[in-house]
């Protein structure tokens, strides 16, 4: 196998490890001056890589074991709560004009519809292209009504892997999933709240740094 050839930023990360172990993800990140989400991937593999050691609640100590299959491992092990990204979404009553616009903004594929505070539905820009084709009014159409509802939803949770989140991109032919967490109301029914979202982006960030630490 291949000597795994690191990034700068991950050779700082480990440096920082050794030095402060354990040491969490937010101090790490409050050290290196970027947002947590920035180095998810980085620290999935050094982690995969068996280079360092994350233990729950406690932070990430410099390990240095001896690294096996680096590919396997990262994509079958890494979770979606490492990888996932902050999800766009909108009310339920939202018009499809000021949906469509909201998308634009944000520059993703699909947004994600709630109602009192939950996952209701989502909407790709193939419906809201369909819809503003038609000769529906799009400011005065809510956008619940052309969304897709739920259960027809794909979703994933955070203790998902990766690679099952990529199955199910490639399955259901969709842009991206949303990641979420089953909660009880006070009469114990049961709804979906997001948590975030997993694309086609976000797996292309993935295989991207794993070619970057590849030699």
């Amino acid at each position: 196998m291949r000597t795994i050839k690191l990034t700068k930023r991950q050779e700082e990360l480990i440096e920082l490890v050794k030095a402060n172990q354990p040491i969490t993800s937010e101090q790490l990140a409050d050290k290196l001056n970027i947002t947590r989400a920035a180095l998810r991937p980085d620290l999935a593999i050094l982690t995969m890589s068996g280079i360092l050691d994350a233990r729950p609640k406690v932070g990430y100590f410099y390990s240095q074991k001896p690294t096996t299959s680096l590919i396997h491992d990262y994509i079958r092990n890494i979770k979606v709560l490492d990888i996932k990204s902050k999800p766009v979404t909108v009310s339920e009553n939202y018009s499809v004009y000021d949906s469509i616009v909201t998308l634009f903004l944000n520059d993703v594929g699909t947004i994600f519809v709630e109602s009192s505070g939950y996952l209701v539905g989502a909407v790709s820009r193939k419906d809201f292209l369909k819809t503003a084709i038609g000769s529906s009014d799009v400011h005065k159409v809510p956008v619940g009504v052309i969304m897709t509802r739920m259960p027809n939803i794909v979703t994933v949770k955070d203790t998902d892997t990766a690679y099952e989140a990529a199955r199910k991109i490639i399955e259901h032919e969709v842009d991206s999933l949303p990641v979420i967490e089953v909660v009880k109301d006070e009469l114990q029914k049961e709804h979906y709240k997001i948590t975030g979202k997993v694309s086609k982006t976000t797996l292309t960030q993935l295989l991207v740094k794993l070619g970057e630490s590849q030699g």
